[in-house]
């Protein structure tokens, strides 16, 4: 399921808006002069609570890395302030064909995502962005809300910022659109993630 979602996403690269291209290629290029120098590429995707378009977006990079087999990438996200993994974000996923399990429930409840059987496992829960999980140096910071963006004008310890934001999926929740427009984002930020490692030379 999940490889039919990759090949669907990047035989659609001729959908990306023109204007996005600049800033897609900020990414690529992040990744590439790491890569070129053999050093980890840490990749901390922040949004306000990290419950939606960061967390889709540190999943996609991870599955991106190990599709077009680019070593040492390690994705991380976090938000200006931490809430939960919300569950129509976590069922978008799902629906994408990526395999998301509970390690541990309550408010904030603790997510593993596979993207492939011989994956390790990304271990997923909403944190602030300096949480002791995340990188302190050596990231790049990648905006993916504008709110975010705007808020927090200094990422400490980050290399590069980049700022990739998406329209937020919640605009919909309780609508009759919901599933639609999360899948739409999941989409989006598949696609452009993906066509940011296939960038990369």
């Amino acid at each position: 399921m999940l490889q039919k979602t990759i090949e669907k996403l990047i035989g659609e690269f001729a959908q990306i808006p023109h204007e996005r291209k600049p800033i897609i290629k900020e990414l690529s290029d992040y990744i590439a002069q790491n890569a070129k120098a053999h050093q980890k590429i840490k990749l901390n995707f922040i949004c306000t609570h990290n419950s939606r378009r960061s967390h889709i977006s540190q999943v996609w990079a991870q599955t991106a890395a190990h599709y077009f087999g680019i070593p040492k990438v390690e994705t991380y996200s976090g938000g200006t302030e931490a809430t939960a993994f919300n569950p129509r974000a976590v069922k978008a996923m799902r629906d994408a064909g990526f395999d998301i399990s509970i390690k541990k429930d309550g408010t904030n409840p603790v997510y593993e995502v596979r993207y492939n059987s011989d994956s390790p496992g990304l271990t997923l829960f909403s944190k602030t962005y300096d949480d002791v999980v995340n990188p302190k140096n050596d990231f790049a910071a990648i905006m993916t809300c504008s709110h975010a963006d705007e808020n927090c004008p200094l990422v400490i310890g980050a290399t590069k910022r980049i700022a990739l934001t998406y329209n937020d999926p919640k605009d919909f929740d309780g609508t009759p659109q919901e599933t639609a427009k999360y899948k739409e984002r999941v989409d989006e930020i598949g696609r452009e993630i993906l066509y940011a490692f296939s960038q990369v030379q």
